[in-house]
């Protein structure tokens, strides 16, 4: 099992309760998505898998690891087996594109002969080919989310998670985003989506989840199907 979670909650320090009893298990080279409302909490469930956050109460596993409570020093490891995409990018303006796809092999100490063929051939995949020597800061939000995430599949993850990975992007751009995710999957990497696109749902296929009101449901409500219906 990558992913564990037992009556899972959270609550920020205002008090207030953004995840209440949350169960779920990720099974080795499973894909999930993850929908539910904004402010439902799905960027919150994303971060406590990536330890970004630690829950209240509950249990959580990872990789096979109680990690409910880790110490410090044993999350870089953890976060090393986990690719994720940002919704703010966290690219950094002073590196150009291939340098931040390049962060997570440079800070494991990997020789960029080990990876430098990885990185352009990423970077050509999502169209930005030609934009490798760019600084974030030239780069149209479309091209800083390409950006943001060949540097989360550089290293081959064990785990791949994604928030809203096809909001900043061309219709074109984003199939061309989900087939990435799906071949990564098919490869043996676990998955797990946040999206609001109930479209990109229905057409893959894909197992999914939903948060309402702090806690996890399966798949999406009729409501929000019907909600898409309308606006499309």
């Amino acid at each position: 099992m990558i992913v564990g979670f037992e009556n899972v909650g959270l609550t920020y320090e205002d008090g207030a309760d953004v995840l209440r009893s949350v169960n779920f298990a990720l099974k080795d080279g499973e894909f999930r998505f993850l929908t539910g409302p904004s402010g439902a909490g799905k960027t919150s469930l994303l971060k406590l898998i990536y330890l970004a956050l630690q829950p209240s109460r509950g249990r959580l596993t990872l990789f096979g690891e109680d990690v409910t409570n880790a110490p410090r020093d044993a999350l870089p490891a953890l976060r090393r087996r986990i690719g994720v995409v940002f919704q703010e990018f966290r690219l950094l303006n002073h590196l150009t594109a291939f340098e931040n796809v390049s962060l997570p092999m440079r800070i494991a100490g990997v020789n960029q002969a080990h990876y430098r063929e990885d990185v352009i051939e990423l970077l050509t995949w999502v169209g930005l080919g030609d934009r490798m020597d760019a600084p974030p800061q030239t780069l149209s939000g479309g091209e800083k989310q390409r950006v943001a995430l060949a540097r989360a599949l550089v290293s081959k993850p064990d785990l791949i998670l994604a928030d809203e990975p096809t909001g900043n992007v061309d219709p074109e751009m984003g199939e061309k985003i989900m087939k990435l995710f799906i071949e990564l999957n098919r490869l043996g990497a676990a998955v797990v989506i946040a999206t609001h696109d109930l479209h990109l749902v229905d057409a893959l296929g894909k197992k999914s989840m939903r948060l309402e009101d702090g806690r996890l449901i399966d798949g999406p409500a009729a409501g929000d199907r019907a909600g898409w219906k309308a606006r499309a």
